[in-house]
């Protein structure tokens, strides 16, 4: 999204900048353009200073401020920008999705709403605002159990008690995984038990995922009393991404996200083992695991998180958690996956791969 953001605002005029500004503005975007948002932030914090209140300039510095992980910094810039111009469809494209990424569903409606005044036609916000709007509707319906660091939300009496299981699992997964990893989400997180039906139709999940992190911890919940324990381990696994995206809220990729939870959710690490041992031959590449999962079927997911596991049990053992935040801290600030290895767990890519042959624990 914040690629397409770039393409879009890097051609458009400034009118009444002078040439150092639009030179300063060029050299923004490219910095965006190969990933580096400090000198990107750097340039159109210089640009702004010769042509203030420009709305393209902002929605520069905000896109910076967005990849470098500063999501409190990008808001008022986005706001500025579309006070400025508010027919700026890329700024409100970001806003939008920022505002909803942060909990704030009728905000993000409402700036959704107002985009499409001015572009009726712009389908990306069309299709975000229809979800968005069935979202509002149905939580409308739902009840809050509320607890110290979370906020259950449930549709009825049926759930009740799942909501406060769901409290205490949350509340004891805070101080014991926060202590692992050295890290405490300072925002209440917000948790939502659907139906299988409302949890697909929401998130547009694949068949195969058992829940889902966006913002919100989402859990399918039908029969979740008769298995406890299945029950946990999901809210463990989703509370352990809100984890990684308080130490890195971009740039993480998949197989790294996604083996922290697997390692972190109290389950049978040896299972992943085992998966991963009997695939001699299908192990898919790390690099292609830092893509998300969502296009796999429901075997190569399987074997996408048992690699996943393995691999993150790997650098914990080499080099225990605090590395492993390190590495997380890295790479969310933009450093490049192979250098952040090779700087804190002291082990390339390539070896990281190769030693996922050897499966055994």
């Amino acid at each position: 999204m914040l690629a397409l953001v770039s393409g879009l605002a890097a051609g458009a005029s400034i009118a009444s900048a002078q040439a150092p500004v639009e030179t300063l503005a060029r050299r923004g975007w490219d910095a965006l353009d190969n990933g580096r948002p400090a000198d990107a932030a750097a340039a159109f914090e210089l640009a702004l200073k010769g042509a203030p209140g420009e709305p393209t300039l902002l929605l520069g510095a905000a896109t910076a401020a967005l990849l470098a992980g500063r999501e409190g910094a990008a808001r008022p810039l986005l706001q500025d920008a579309l006070r400025a111009d508010p027919a700026l469809a890329p700024a409100s494209v970001l806003l939008g999705e920022l505002l909803y990424r942060t909990g704030d569903l009728q905000a993000a409606i409402a700036t959704y709403q107002n985009a499409l005044t001015h572009a009726p036609e712009h389908p990306q916000i069309t299709r975000r605002l229809e979800r968005w709007q069935k979202e509002l509707e149905l939580h409308g319906r739902f009840t809050q159990e509320v607890g110290v660091h979370f906020t259950v939300l449930f549709e009825g009496p049926a759930e009740a008690e799942l909501a406060a299981r769901a409290v205490d699992i949350l509340e004891a997964a805070y101080w014991r995984l926060g202590a692992a990893l050295f890290a405490y989400p300072p925002d209440i997180i917000t948790v939502v038990l659907y139906t299988r039906e409302q949890f697909r139709d929401i998130t547009q999940s694949p068949s195969w995922a058992g829940g889902a992190f966006d913002g919100r911890i989402r859990v399918p919940v039908r029969g979740a009393l008769q298995d406890v324990r299945e029950f946990e381990r999901v809210l463990r696994h989703e509370f352990t991404h809100a984890l990684v995206r308080s130490i890195a809220p971009r740039h993480v990729p998949y197989w790294l996200n996604e083996g922290l939870a697997v390692y972190f959710e109290g389950g049978d690490v040896a299972g992943a083992h085992a998966a991963v041992a009997g695939a001699e031959g299908k192990l898919l590449p790390l690099s292609r695991l830092e893509a998300p999962f969502a296009d796999l079927d429901a075997a190569r997911a399987g074997l996408a998180y048992s690699q996943s596991a393995v691999a993150v049990e790997r650098l914990m053992d080499r080099a225990g958690a605090p590395s492993v935040v390190d590495l997380l801290t890295d790479v969310g600030a933009g450093v490049p996956l192979d250098k952040a290895l090779e700087r804190h767990m002291f082990i390339s890519y390539d070896e990281l791969q190769e030693s996922l042959r050897d499966a055994t624990p």
